[in-house]
């Protein structure tokens, strides 16, 4: 039997996901990470993206977070989201309005335009498709 960690994936709204994982792939502020039970404790933010999780037994599950923060303690892990929806549920073509709603915020700033909003909402809405298309193929 492999080894697990108790992995819980909370954001504002709802519990996403908690139970036993054998791995975990996350976009920390620093890079990516690969967390593995027997992982060093560690405290991180998080940037947008995808958080894969092997659940026990091998099936995977693929999780879409905007942001947030991980703490890793021995034999739990927590993932702190702002936002955190699951690949599935993600809606393409709101992703893809975002996405070109940010764009011409940016090429065409106004009075009250504030370029790390924008930034912000764009990098937000590539991850989400990127999770997207990643599902697709």
């Amino acid at each position: 039997m492999a080894m697990t960690v108790h992995l819980d994936v909370v954001s504002a709204e709802t519990s996403i996901f908690s139970g036993l994982v054998e791995a975990i792939q996350i976009t920390g502020s620093e890079g990516e990470l690969g967390i593995h039970p027997g992982h060093a404790p560690l405290l991180t933010t998080l940037l947008p993206g995808m958080v894969r999780l092997v659940k026990q037994f091998g099936d995977e599950e693929n999780i879409y977070i905007n942001g947030g923060v991980l703490e890793i303690q021995p034999g739990t892990v927590t993932v702190l989201a702002d936002t955190a929806i699951r690949a599935e549920d993600l809606d393409e073509q709101a992703a893809l309005d975002a996405k070109k709603r940010a764009e011409e915020h940016i090429a065409n700033p106004t009075a009250d335009f504030e370029y790390a909003e924008a930034a912000i909402e764009l990098a937000e809405a590539i991850a989400q498709l990127r999770l997207i298309r990643k599902l697709r193929k």
